[in-house]
């Protein structure tokens, strides 16, 4: 192998790496997405039977203390229900980012390969364009032989 062949070789192994990074990378976020949905799932969930029970709580007479108590547990669950929506969208951002990095790293690795694969052609063609002229070559130096010993001047 030529020392540019090796450099493109070493160019892919390199690409190869980075591309199997930016897949672990891809699988790691879109596990954390998903984690990040179905906590904000629970917690809206969550939040919906607190304020059903409480509607049920509140067809009966109750004590403002417990209202009190109702409404100030129920803003932080609002807020624990924004806080992880943010989350989860923030989660889903990076995932996005990491399959197009994916993306980006398996267009290099294709592109080198496909690059190796015209240069080993081109090379090959060089090859056999050397033989075929070494083959024309000694059959012409045959052909003189042949015709100088049977012809001779």
């Amino acid at each position: 192998m030529t020392a540019p062949a090796d450099a493109l070789h070493l160019l892919l192994e390199r690409a190869q790496e980075v591309r199997d990074t930016a897949a672990r990378a891809l699988h790691a976020a879109n596990a954390q997405a998903t984690a990040a949905r179905a906590q904000h799932g629970e917690l809206d969930g969550y939040r919906g039977d607190y304020q059903r029970r409480w509607l049920e709580q509140f067809s009966q007479p109750t004590a403002i203390g417990l209202v009190g108590c109702y409404q100030s547990f129920g803003q932080r669950l609002d807020q624990a229900v924004s806080t992880q929506s943010q989350a989860a969208a923030f989660a889903d951002q990076r995932e996005r980012h990491a399959r197009e990095q994916l993306r980006q790293a398996e267009m290099r690795v294709a592109a080198l390969r496909q690059l190796i694969a015209r240069r080993e052609a081109e090379a090959q063609q060089a090859a056999q364009r050397r033989e075929q002229r070494a083959t024309d070559e000694y059959a012409a130096r045959a052909h003189l032989r042949r015709t100088s010993t049977h012809h001779p001047v």
